[in-house]
Protein backbone atom coordinates (compact mmCIF):
# COMPACT_ATOMS: atom_id res chain seq x y z
CA UNK A 1 0.00 0.00 0.00
CA UNK A 2 3.09 2.10 0.74
CA UNK A 3 4.39 1.85 -2.27
CA UNK A 4 1.11 2.41 -4.17
CA UNK A 5 0.75 5.40 -2.81
CA UNK A 6 4.44 7.19 -3.56
CA UNK A 7 3.73 6.27 -6.59
CA UNK A 8 0.33 7.61 -7.51
CA UNK A 9 1.77 10.80 -5.37
CA UNK A 10 4.66 10.63 -8.03
CA UNK A 11 2.82 10.37 -10.70
CA UNK A 12 0.15 12.79 -9.74
CA UNK A 13 2.52 15.51 -9.09
CA UNK A 14 4.38 14.72 -13.00
CA UNK A 15 1.22 15.32 -14.12
CA UNK A 16 0.43 18.38 -12.91
CA UNK A 17 3.67 19.82 -13.35
CA UNK A 18 3.77 18.50 -17.34
CA UNK A 19 0.39 19.93 -18.04
CA UNK A 20 0.62 23.32 -16.44
CA UNK A 21 4.08 23.38 -18.38
CA UNK A 22 2.82 22.40 -21.83
CA UNK A 23 4.22 23.11 -24.96
CA UNK A 24 7.40 20.51 -25.90
CA UNK A 25 8.13 18.76 -22.40
CA UNK A 26 4.28 17.71 -22.58
CA UNK A 27 4.03 16.57 -26.18
CA UNK A 28 7.62 14.38 -25.40
CA UNK A 29 5.92 12.70 -22.29
CA UNK A 30 2.55 11.96 -23.75
CA UNK A 31 4.38 10.51 -26.86
CA UNK A 32 6.10 8.40 -24.31
CA UNK A 33 3.61 7.60 -22.53
CA UNK A 34 1.79 6.38 -25.61
CA UNK A 35 4.22 4.25 -26.87
CA UNK A 36 4.42 1.98 -23.39
CA UNK A 37 0.67 2.47 -23.51
CA UNK A 38 0.37 1.27 -27.52
CA UNK A 39 2.81 -1.93 -26.23
CA UNK A 40 0.67 -2.69 -23.32
CA UNK A 41 -2.33 -3.08 -25.59
CA UNK A 42 -1.09 -4.76 -28.09
CA UNK A 43 0.14 -7.16 -25.36
CA UNK A 44 -2.59 -8.04 -23.70
CA UNK A 45 -4.50 -7.95 -27.27
CA UNK A 46 -2.24 -10.91 -28.45
CA UNK A 47 -1.04 -9.03 -31.47
CA UNK A 48 2.15 -10.10 -31.14
CA UNK A 49 3.17 -13.74 -31.45
CA UNK A 50 5.96 -14.20 -29.68
CA UNK A 51 6.85 -12.30 -26.84
CA UNK A 52 10.62 -11.67 -26.87
CA UNK A 53 10.50 -8.93 -29.68
CA UNK A 54 8.39 -6.52 -31.13
CA UNK A 55 6.69 -7.41 -34.21
CA UNK A 56 5.98 -6.23 -37.73
CA UNK A 57 2.27 -5.29 -36.66
CA UNK A 58 3.39 -3.51 -33.32
CA UNK A 59 6.40 -1.78 -35.32
CA UNK A 60 4.22 -0.18 -37.64
CA UNK A 61 2.01 1.24 -34.73
CA UNK A 62 4.45 2.53 -32.78
CA UNK A 63 6.26 4.41 -36.10
CA UNK A 64 2.69 5.22 -36.70
CA UNK A 65 2.75 7.38 -33.02
CA UNK A 66 5.70 9.21 -33.81
CA UNK A 67 4.26 10.30 -36.72
CA UNK A 68 1.26 11.43 -35.61
CA UNK A 69 2.42 12.75 -32.21
CA UNK A 70 4.84 15.34 -34.90
CA UNK A 71 1.88 16.32 -36.82
CA UNK A 72 -0.33 16.59 -33.41
CA UNK A 73 2.56 18.86 -31.89
CA UNK A 74 3.24 20.82 -35.14
CA UNK A 75 -0.91 21.58 -35.28
CA UNK A 76 -0.89 20.14 -38.94
CA UNK A 77 -4.69 18.49 -38.89
CA UNK A 78 -4.09 17.20 -42.45
CA UNK A 79 -1.01 15.29 -41.75
CA UNK A 80 -2.61 14.07 -38.57
CA UNK A 81 -5.48 12.26 -40.22
CA UNK A 82 -3.25 10.66 -43.05
CA UNK A 83 -0.98 9.17 -40.41
CA UNK A 84 -4.03 7.77 -38.96
CA UNK A 85 -5.46 6.58 -42.06
CA UNK A 86 -1.91 5.50 -42.75
CA UNK A 87 -1.61 3.27 -39.76
CA UNK A 88 -4.62 1.33 -41.21
CA UNK A 89 -3.25 0.79 -44.61
CA UNK A 90 0.05 0.03 -43.67
CA UNK A 91 -1.18 -2.72 -41.11
CA UNK A 92 -2.97 -3.95 -43.65
CA UNK A 93 -0.33 -4.18 -46.52
CA UNK A 94 1.80 -6.05 -43.74
CA UNK A 95 -1.41 -8.25 -43.16
CA UNK A 96 -1.51 -9.17 -47.42
CA UNK A 97 2.05 -9.81 -47.67
CA UNK A 98 2.95 -11.89 -45.05
CA UNK A 99 -0.45 -13.58 -44.59
CA UNK A 100 -1.03 -16.07 -43.20
CA UNK A 101 1.79 -15.47 -40.33
CA UNK A 102 -1.19 -12.96 -38.34
CA UNK A 103 -4.69 -13.81 -37.77
CA UNK A 104 -7.22 -10.90 -38.69
CA UNK A 105 -7.82 -10.16 -35.30
CA UNK A 106 -4.47 -9.11 -34.59
CA UNK A 107 -4.52 -6.98 -37.27
CA UNK A 108 -7.52 -4.98 -35.96
CA UNK A 109 -6.02 -5.65 -32.61
CA UNK A 110 -2.90 -3.61 -33.74
CA UNK A 111 -5.38 -0.95 -35.21
CA UNK A 112 -7.29 -0.22 -32.06
CA UNK A 113 -4.47 -0.13 -29.73
CA UNK A 114 -2.90 2.79 -32.09
CA UNK A 115 -6.36 4.48 -31.84
CA UNK A 116 -7.28 3.61 -28.42
CA UNK A 117 -4.47 5.04 -25.84
CA UNK A 118 -1.93 7.40 -28.26
CA UNK A 119 -4.66 8.59 -30.10
CA UNK A 120 -6.92 9.22 -27.11
CA UNK A 121 -4.08 10.90 -25.33
CA UNK A 122 -3.39 13.25 -27.66
CA UNK A 123 -6.60 15.26 -26.55
CA UNK A 124 -4.63 16.19 -23.41
CA UNK A 125 -2.01 18.16 -25.76
CA UNK A 126 -4.33 19.28 -27.62
CA UNK A 127 -7.07 20.45 -24.81
CA UNK A 128 -3.60 22.23 -23.45
CA UNK A 129 -2.95 24.16 -26.74
CA UNK A 130 -6.36 25.89 -27.09
CA UNK A 131 -6.46 29.10 -26.72
CA UNK A 132 -7.67 28.69 -22.88
CA UNK A 133 -6.00 25.08 -22.23
CA UNK A 134 -3.80 26.35 -19.15
CA UNK A 135 -7.35 26.77 -17.49
CA UNK A 136 -9.19 24.15 -19.46
CA UNK A 137 -7.17 21.00 -19.04
CA UNK A 138 -7.22 20.69 -15.35
CA UNK A 139 -11.40 19.51 -16.25
CA UNK A 140 -9.65 16.50 -17.46
CA UNK A 141 -8.19 15.50 -14.06
CA UNK A 142 -11.00 17.21 -12.26
CA UNK A 143 -13.38 14.94 -14.50
CA UNK A 144 -11.51 11.30 -14.08
CA UNK A 145 -9.82 11.83 -10.91
CA UNK A 146 -12.32 13.40 -8.70
CA UNK A 147 -15.31 11.13 -9.90
CA UNK A 148 -12.85 7.97 -9.13
CA UNK A 149 -12.38 9.33 -5.88
CA UNK A 150 -15.86 10.53 -5.20
CA UNK A 151 -17.11 7.35 -6.20
CA UNK A 152 -15.25 5.21 -4.03
CA UNK A 153 -16.08 6.91 -1.16
CA UNK A 154 -19.72 7.52 -1.59
CA UNK A 155 -19.77 3.61 -2.90
CA UNK A 156 -18.02 2.33 0.31
CA UNK A 157 -20.39 4.87 2.53
CA UNK A 158 -24.04 4.20 1.32
CA UNK A 159 -23.34 1.64 -2.06
CA UNK A 160 -26.23 -1.06 -2.31
CA UNK A 161 -27.28 -1.49 -5.95
CA UNK A 162 -24.05 -3.27 -7.85
CA UNK A 163 -24.74 -2.32 -11.31
CA UNK A 164 -21.74 -4.32 -13.37
CA UNK A 165 -21.78 -7.39 -10.70
CA UNK A 166 -19.21 -9.43 -13.60
CA UNK A 167 -17.00 -6.61 -15.28
CA UNK A 168 -16.54 -4.83 -11.37
CA UNK A 169 -18.30 -6.07 -8.41
CA UNK A 170 -17.42 -3.10 -6.68
CA UNK A 171 -19.36 -0.59 -8.37
CA UNK A 172 -22.44 0.46 -7.18
CA UNK A 173 -25.01 2.63 -8.35
CA UNK A 174 -24.91 5.53 -5.87
CA UNK A 175 -21.22 4.79 -6.28
CA UNK A 176 -21.61 6.65 -10.04
CA UNK A 177 -23.70 8.91 -9.22
CA UNK A 178 -21.02 10.24 -6.26
CA UNK A 179 -18.64 10.30 -8.90
CA UNK A 180 -20.75 12.10 -11.33
CA UNK A 181 -22.09 14.88 -8.23
CA UNK A 182 -18.41 15.29 -7.53
CA UNK A 183 -17.15 16.02 -10.44
CA UNK A 184 -19.57 18.06 -11.21
CA UNK A 185 -19.66 20.41 -8.33
CA UNK A 186 -15.90 20.62 -8.07
CA UNK A 187 -15.66 21.55 -11.78
CA UNK A 188 -18.25 24.43 -10.50
CA UNK A 189 -16.25 25.84 -8.01
CA UNK A 190 -13.19 25.97 -10.00
CA UNK A 191 -15.17 27.75 -13.14
CA UNK A 192 -16.67 29.95 -10.17
CA UNK A 193 -13.39 30.92 -8.24
CA UNK A 194 -10.65 30.65 -11.54
CA UNK A 195 -12.51 30.62 -15.00
CA UNK A 196 -15.14 33.51 -14.24
CA UNK A 197 -12.58 36.30 -14.12
CA UNK A 198 -10.10 34.51 -16.89
CA UNK A 199 -12.52 33.22 -19.65
CA UNK A 200 -15.43 34.97 -21.34
CA UNK A 201 -18.82 34.07 -21.58
CA UNK A 202 -21.94 34.47 -19.16
CA UNK A 203 -22.77 30.65 -19.04
CA UNK A 204 -18.87 29.97 -18.10
CA UNK A 205 -19.90 28.06 -14.63
CA UNK A 206 -22.83 26.66 -15.96
CA UNK A 207 -20.65 25.19 -19.29
CA UNK A 208 -18.56 23.47 -16.66
CA UNK A 209 -20.61 21.99 -14.64
CA UNK A 210 -22.10 19.89 -17.78
CA UNK A 211 -18.46 19.24 -19.29
CA UNK A 212 -17.06 17.85 -16.15
CA UNK A 213 -20.38 15.59 -15.14
CA UNK A 214 -19.74 14.15 -19.34
CA UNK A 215 -16.26 13.77 -18.51
CA UNK A 216 -16.87 11.87 -15.50
CA UNK A 217 -19.43 9.45 -17.01
CA UNK A 218 -16.87 8.61 -19.96
CA UNK A 219 -14.06 8.50 -16.83
CA UNK A 220 -15.86 5.62 -15.92
CA UNK A 221 -16.58 4.09 -19.14
CA UNK A 222 -12.50 4.48 -19.65
CA UNK A 223 -11.81 2.23 -16.55
CA UNK A 224 -14.60 -0.61 -17.35
CA UNK A 225 -13.57 -0.73 -21.16
CA UNK A 226 -10.05 -1.53 -19.95
CA UNK A 227 -11.43 -3.47 -16.71
CA UNK A 228 -13.17 -5.61 -20.02
CA UNK A 229 -10.17 -5.98 -21.54
CA UNK A 230 -8.05 -7.71 -18.78
CA UNK A 231 -11.29 -9.83 -18.17
CA UNK A 232 -11.51 -10.92 -21.49
CA UNK A 233 -7.93 -12.09 -21.61
CA UNK A 234 -7.44 -13.07 -18.08
CA UNK A 235 -4.69 -10.64 -17.13
CA UNK A 236 -4.37 -9.27 -13.40
CA UNK A 237 -1.96 -6.26 -15.18
CA UNK A 238 -1.12 -4.47 -17.97
CA UNK A 239 2.03 -4.09 -17.23
CA UNK A 240 4.64 -3.16 -14.09
CA UNK A 241 5.80 -0.14 -15.01
CA UNK A 242 4.53 1.99 -11.98
CA UNK A 243 5.11 0.20 -8.25
CA UNK A 244 2.11 -0.97 -6.72
CA UNK A 245 -0.36 0.41 -10.18
CA UNK A 246 0.67 -1.54 -12.79
CA UNK A 247 1.02 0.41 -16.02
CA UNK A 248 0.25 3.35 -17.73
CA UNK A 249 -3.77 1.76 -19.32
CA UNK A 250 -3.62 0.25 -15.74
CA UNK A 251 -3.54 4.11 -14.24
CA UNK A 252 -4.56 6.06 -17.19
CA UNK A 253 -7.74 4.36 -18.37
CA UNK A 254 -10.20 6.74 -17.31
CA UNK A 255 -7.80 9.83 -18.69
CA UNK A 256 -7.56 8.53 -21.80
CA UNK A 257 -11.49 8.25 -22.89
CA UNK A 258 -11.93 12.06 -20.75
CA UNK A 259 -9.61 13.72 -22.38
CA UNK A 260 -11.32 13.83 -26.21
CA UNK A 261 -14.67 14.31 -24.35
CA UNK A 262 -13.14 17.19 -22.61
CA UNK A 263 -12.01 18.86 -25.64
CA UNK A 264 -14.95 18.43 -27.90
CA UNK A 265 -17.35 19.80 -25.19
CA UNK A 266 -15.04 22.08 -24.84
CA UNK A 267 -14.70 23.36 -28.77
CA UNK A 268 -18.43 23.33 -28.73
CA UNK A 269 -19.67 24.88 -25.31
CA UNK A 270 -16.04 27.18 -24.76
CA UNK A 271 -13.66 28.23 -27.01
Amino acid sequence: MLTRCISGAILAVLALVFMYVGGPALAVVLLLTSLVAYKELTGALKVNNSEKRLCALEIIGMIGVVLYYLAVYFGDDTFRLMSIVGVFMAEMFCYVITFPKYRAEQVVAAIFSFLYAPVMLSFVYLTRNTEYGVYMVWLILLSSWVCDTCAYFVGVTIGKKRIFPVLSPKKSLEGCIGGVAGSAIVGGLYALLILQDNIPGDNIVWAVVFICAAGAIMSMVGDLAASAIKRNHEIKDYGKLIPGHGGIMDRFDSMIVTAPMIYFLCVLMIF
